[in-house]
């Protein structure tokens, strides 16, 4: 991996201490340092993780645990979700190539998110949106399923694996998507104004704004952009209280 990027590892709502060790070993296999977990439902330090975890257990032991994922993904600028559904609605999946290319080529230091969804049920549509990237294995249709372990084995070593000279290519101007705190206060503020201005009912806010927000990731919408929509927002707050 090009240096200056700093790659971590995030589950969501774990269960299985068994699979916290072998993500943790496998953290150790690719040059991982930091594993997050968002709200875990085990423990994640008991016996069997750290046998699973064999040299990787100063990084389990060391895994930072989040109560939500915005707290997990505040400090990362590039972020990419695995989904192992099909019926996530018109959230646009990204090839692997493609998503990791798009991580890698940046020539600033930056925190790189690899997250991934609970066991049972994966990660639902509203973590999904928080991604600039959503990617998904491609496995058998008869049993699409596969273990949180291994899915992350095969992530991780795609990333190890990529060829670095592709990232010597020319390739079109870096963009840097907005910080997705900024992004989600953004979007919550615009709701706000649209619901008060009637644009928007309750009924229907969710859906639309779930639109919306799709609009402006898929654009990859910068920090000063979002900075420039939140002074509009502002401002026609200010003149909707202040009007003659």
């Amino acid at each position: 991996m090009a240096n200056k990027k700093t790659l971590v590892v995030v589950l969501v709502e774990p269960s299985g201490p068994i699979n916290i060790g072998s993500v943790a070993r496998l953290c150790k296999n690719f040059s991982v340092h930091e594993l997050r977990l968002v709200s875990p439902k085990c423990d994640y330090l008991n016996q069997e993780a750290k046998r699973m975890a064999v040299r990787g257990v100063n990084i389990l032991k060391k895994a930072i645990v989040y109560e939500d994922l915005n707290s997990a993904l505040s400090d990362c600028s590039r972020i990419i979700a695995t989904c192992g559904r099909t019926e996530h609605g018109d959230i646009p999946l990204y090839s692997n190539k493609d998503a990791i290319c798009w991580a890698l080529k940046s020539g600033r230091d930056e925190t790189i998110a690899l997250v991934f969804g609970r066991e049972d049920r994966g990660l639902s549509n509203e973590e999904l949106l928080k991604a600039n990237k959503v990617i998904s294995l491609n496995t058998s249709e008869n049993y699409p399923s596969l273990n949180l372990s291994h899915a992350v084995a095969i992530i991780l070593h795609e990333f190890n694996q990529f060829n670095e000279f592709d990232l010597l290519k020319p390739h079109k101007k870096t963009s840097y998507p907005a910080n997705l705190i900024k992004l989600e206060d953004c979007i919550d503020d615009a709701g706000s104004l649209l619901l008060d201005i009637g644009f928007l009912m309750k009924h229907t806010y969710k859906a639309k704004m779930a639109k919306i927000k799709k609009l402006l990731v898929r654009g990859e919408i910068k920090d000063d952009e979002v900075a420039l929509i939140r002074g509009i927002i502002s401002q026609a707050r200010w003149k909707i209280k202040n009007k003659e």
